[in-house]
């Protein structure tokens, strides 16, 4: 796999009609009509002041060959016309749901975003649902990507969350946001319900969408984002920049990492990975920067029994083979 994938962007998967997916019977779908299954997924979608690019997020869902019984977006305190947007299209698609949530005055990265997902998922009106997935309100995805994740379910028993690879568009580009092939992007995460509630759902802190992974993994389940055309996520906004800026966003990540649990060797390794990004080098360097500030304080980490043996010896492995294979 190479370091930095960058596609033309006459690679964005073109659209197709609809059609059945009949493997999908292993999950007892009800087919609403003869063009549109529809699965036993939950997306819940913490949004936030995302009127500029929710439209695309929304058009995505609406053109799945694979409908989920019910998408709730919760609108945690926007202050422009995201709530209308999503509205409207609620009219015009029953699955698509929208409700408010308090407005805490502030966009609270992680922990807040977990917070506003927890409590959509104790509003899902259709409890019987066997999948659930998280899903951020700047992406864009093509009309069979629900039905590529559902024919990974379908194969692998074991599989606890899955995701196709992340690009983000740049004028005629397209730039890979790197993630392995065991981690699965945090932006659109898709769960098997038993699997998620077998980890205790997601963390309320900055690293969430990297120790739920390790979780289901240390608890024997398998993860996975995967190479599809068909599968591709297209992230809209640059990753860490939601929030003041990116830089602030990259000390940030360091801090999380630390929380986390991460090895020092492989915290320095993931800094220096990601100097190939923008910000360029600057990016890295302040990663590891959050890290060592973290560290020096004594800031609190994650202490659930086990984990941090379990990453750190997994990180350890991963920093082995990669020198080996040099």
């Amino acid at each position: 796999m190479q370091l930095l994938h960058i596609l033309s962007w006459d690679n964005i998967v073109k659209k197709k009609n609809p059609k059945p997916c009949h493997y999908l019977s292993l999950f007892n779908p009800l087919m609403q009509n003869s063009s549109v299954t529809v699965v036993p997924l939950a997306i819940v979608a913490p949004v936030r002041d995302e009127a500029k690019l929710i439209r695309l997020t929304l058009d995505s869902l609406i053109r799945q060959t694979v409908q989920p019984v019910e998408c709730l977006f919760v609108d945690d305190g926007s202050t422009d016309d995201t709530f209308d947007i999503i509205q409207s299209y609620s009219a015009q698609f029953p699955f698509i749901r929208v409700i408010k949530r308090g407005d805490r005055g502030f966009r609270k990265v992680g922990g807040g975003v977990v917070a506003a997902f927890k409590f959509g998922v104790s509003q899902i009106q259709h409890q019987e649902y066997q999948f659930v997935a998280k899903l951020d309100g700047d992406m864009s995805f093509g009309p069979e990507y629900l039905e590529k994740m559902f024919a990974q379910f379908a194969a692998h028993p074991k599989l606890a969350c899955v995701s196709g690879k992340v690009f983000r568009p740049e004028g005629d580009l397209l730039i890979e946001e790197q993630i392995i092939d065991e981690h699965v992007a945090g932006q659109f995460k898709l769960y098997r319900r038993e699997a998620f509630e077998e980890i205790g759902g997601f963390v309320e802190e900055v690293m969430w969408d990297g120790i739920d992974v390790h979780m289901s993994r240390m608890k024997g389940w398998e993860t996975k984002s995967f190479y599809d055309k068909d599968a591709i996520l297209y992230h809209h906004r640059l990753m860490g920049s939601s929030d003041k800026n990116v830089y602030k966003g990259r000390l940030r990540w360091g801090r999380g990492i630390w929380f986390m649990g991460y090895h020092p060797l492989y915290a320095v390794a993931s800094g220096c990975f990601r100097m190939r990004e923008k910000p360029f080098v600057i990016g890295g360097l302040l990663i590891i920067a959050g890290y060592l500030g973290a560290a020096l304080r004594s800031a609190p980490r994650y202490n659930y029994p086990g984990f941090r043996t379990y990453l750190q010896s997994w990180q350890l492995g991963q920093l082995k083979k990669m020198l080996l294979r040099h």
